[in-house]
């Protein structure tokens, strides 16, 4: 386990890496919608895919707390990136093979040489991930996937998709159970019997988001204990806790990234004979966008401080997750607003700030359905006639 103090090290080298390597080639990352290879194995040396995963696996054994400061971090430079560390690190537990197997590809997916990609949602499933309608048949000791599945980011670059199906089984129609499945692939291609295409973002760039199409998939079954209860929905759910808790520190790394843009450019940008910085209204909203960030990230270390201690935390990754999200649109809004019409430019990363902000209050479960879950938590479920 690292101590504090060799985290807060990490943190520097982050800080030093994303101004030296990821600042400058950020034009052609956006472009691209590519992270460069090299830039690619630098994450790779700072041994940044094996933070959570525990030290018997030869991982870092780090807690959610680490994980999610080196995100926010990562989120300040390109939020991508920040991203990118999540396939790895708790996709570790659906790694599928025997248990030599599973060993091997851990230790690889320390390495940042095997990743994950999830796929979740499907073109008329996105917050109720408990209706999808993509089917799994079994067929001796392998599965059969049928039907389409949307927003799966990094499905090219990854080596296993985690595939969220409906059993398919006729006796019990709809009330059908689900199972979370792990289809491996070779990197940099599609599975077998799937075809997709990436689907054009206004952000989120640097890796592609794919739309998918599975025509009969084969994949093992994989035996483990629990894994084909019928139960995958409830699995993936529970997956949710700690990417919610991921997505808030995304979200604060991106607000801090444009208030720190804000701040510099109001020192230098002279208006009326002074800089604007010495304008009430700028300077109020330079303190209000430095609260609401601050209390963001106070909620996300009591949010991350539950997780470590076991505690199920499912309203405080919803409001963790809720909160930090809608901070970040209004505080890099703001911070464009700060820069006005340079801030409506490409000349300036706060507009960039702010599309990947945007997409915060969306993926992982959206504003809305946070606010239902913290409301059912809190009051119970709704009544119904």
């Amino acid at each position: 386990m690292q101590t504090s103090t060799e985290v807060t090290q990490l943190c520097d080298e982050l800080r030093r890496f994303l101004i030296k390597e990821v600042d400058p080639r950020s034009r052609w990352i956006e472009e691209n919608d590519a992270i460069p290879d090299d830039l690619l194995q630098k994450t790779r040396e700072l041994g940044l895919f094996g933070l959570t995963i525990p030290e018997e696996y030869g991982g870092l054994g780090l807690g959610a707390f680490e994980y999610c400061l080196v995100a926010e971090e990562l989120s300040r430079g390109w939020m991508s990136v920040a991203s990118l560390i999540a396939r790895g690190n708790d996709f570790y537990k659906i790694v599928p093979g025997t248990p030599a197997e599973r060993k091997q590809k851990i230790a690889a997916m320390i390495r940042g040489d095997y990743l994950g990609a999830g796929a979740l949602s499907e073109p008329q499933t996105g917050s109720d991930l408990s209706s999808v309608a993509t089917r799994a048949r079994r067929e001796g000791d392998e599965w059969v996937i049928t039907g389409n599945k949307y927003w799966c980011t990094f499905a090219d670059g990854s080596d296993c998709i985690l595939v969220l199906c409906r059993i398919d089984d006729p006796a019990a129609g709809k009330k059908a159970g689900t199972v979370l499945i792990p289809v491996e692939k070779p990197k940099g291609e599609l599975p077998n019997n799937c075809s997709g295409a990436p689907i054009p973002k206004i952000g989120y760039f640097g890796w592609k988001t794919w739309e998918l199409r599975f025509e009969g998939t084969r994949t093992p079954v994989q035996e483990d204990a629990g894994s084909n209860d019928g139960r995958g929905f409830q699995t993936a759910a529970k997956m949710l806790g700690i990417a919610r808790a991921h997505t808030a520190a995304r979200s604060i790394g991106l607000a801090q990234a444009a208030l720190d843009h804000a701040i510099g450019y109001a020192k230098e940008r002279v208006q009326f004979g002074r800089p604007i910085a010495d304008f009430q209204a700028i300077r109020f909203k330079i303190a209000t966008m430095a609260t609401e960030i601050e209390a963001a990230r106070q909620l996300m270390y009591h949010t991350c401080a539950q997780i470590d201690a076991g505690q199920p935390g499912t309203v405080e990754t919803s409001m963790v997750k809720y909160f930090a999200s809608e901070m970040s649109e209004r505080v890099t809004s703001e911070a464009m607003q700060i820069l006005g019409g340079a801030g409506y430019t490409t000349l300036h990363p706060v507009e960039r700030y702010w599309r990947d902000a945007r997409v915060t209050k969306i993926f992982e479960g959206t504003s809305e359905i946070q606010q239902r879950i913290i409301s059912d938590i809190m009051l119970g479920k709704p009544t119904r006639p």
